[in-house]
């Protein structure tokens, strides 16, 4: 299909990211679709604001109804042309459960998380816990191919 867009113009898919704490554990969801755990999101659709967009992704994912509270942190990842804004975020309801995209929901440690927690994920965790008074801007240049890549024999 032909595109009326200029040729030096990237179209770019727009991520969020939820960070859900409770007291100093971080939320993970560990994904039907492959053997990882993740921060809660998706990616925007069409008409939605990212609060929007942030909060049905972590409902669609654990159950919970949360609010946005602050912007933590933008990820470039310009091999997938993916921009990701990810957010602290707190509940407000619903009820923390296996869904249609997550086999199971917890809490961890940050220091503790579990081996097979997708490593940029695990990265904007290791940003929040910076606490900046501003939000990050980061590249994360490595393909998903290569941060699936476990040593051998481990698995979480």
């Amino acid at each position: 299909m032909a595109s009326n867009l200029p040729g030096n113009l990237a179209l770019f898919r727009i991520g969020v990211n939820a960070l859900i704490f409770d007291e100093e554990r971080i939320l993970l969801a560990h994904r039907r679709d492959i053997d990882w755990w993740n921060l809660p999101g998706g990616g925007m659709e069409l008409d939605e604001t990212v609060e929007e967009a942030t909060c049905r992704e972590v409902l669609e994912e654990t159950g919970l109804e949360v609010v946005v509270d602050s912007l933590v942190g933008v990820y470039s990842k310009p091999q997938k042309r993916e921009i990701v804004l990810t957010f602290r975020c707190h509940a407000i309801g619903g009820e923390l459960t296996a869904t249609e995209e997550s086999r199971a929901c917890a809490y961890f440690a940050p220091d503790a998380l579990p081996l097979n927690t997708l490593p940029k994920h695990r990265q904007r965790v290791e940003d929040a816990m910076l606490d900046e008074p501003h939000a990050i801007i980061r590249s994360q240049l490595n393909s998903s191919e290569i941060d699936q890549q476990l040593p051998p024999g481990i698995r979480g």
